[in-house]
């Protein structure tokens, strides 16, 4: 996997100061998109091990609230294999962290086993979420007073109640 950048301080892409990896690939490419570049799948830089810990370093300040996953798009079939790992270790090595991810996929396609982003990681990547804004961005339904999302089609999902009921459950916060 690559990724084209990681911002530390990010305070647009969910609630509170977060830190945001943009992850490179998207066959998505929604019109409109405001990161064409990264639906190259080599954008940017290699996902190493080095990228990993200095995500764990920059997220365990006691101020940064989560990590958010953006792309291009995170739920491409490679880099949800690339990032099931890291979000283990959220889990697992900082636990007061939440974790949202930006889909052009909605919830339904990612849980069909016919869609073409469902994969073997995919379940164990939806169980480690909390929130998943999930969609494409549509250019006609663009709206810039929509809280965390780009257009009126974009759902901010609350995962594990979603996962729970079977389906869609809008996160409240």
């Amino acid at each position: 996997m690559y990724y084209g950048e990681i911002k530390n301080c990010d305070v647009a892409d969910g609630p509170g100061v977060r830190v945001t990896l943009f992850v490179s690939g998207c066959t998505n490419r929604c019109e409109g998109c405001f990161q064409p570049q990264t639906w190259d799948f080599t954008y940017g830089r290699p996902y190493t091990q080095e990228t990993e810990e200095e995500l764990l370093r920059l997220l365990s300040p006691g101020y940064i609230r989560g990590l958010t996953l953006l792309g291009g798009e995170p739920f491409e079939p490679e880099n949800q294999r690339a990032l099931v790992p890291l979000l283990r270790r959220v889990r697992r090595e900082l636990p007061g962290k939440d974790i949202w991810a930006f889909s052009g996929y909605t919830l339904e396609t990612l849980l069909s086993p016919d869609s073409r982003a469902h994969c073997e990681a995919t379940a164990e990547m939806l169980s480690l979420l909390d929130v998943l804004v999930d969609g494409p961005f549509v250019q006609a339904k663009r709206n810039l007073m929509l809280r965390f999302r780009g257009s009126e089609n974009q759902r901010l999902l609350d995962v594990p109640a979603s996962l729970a009921a079977g389906r869609a459950a809008l996160w409240e916060g």
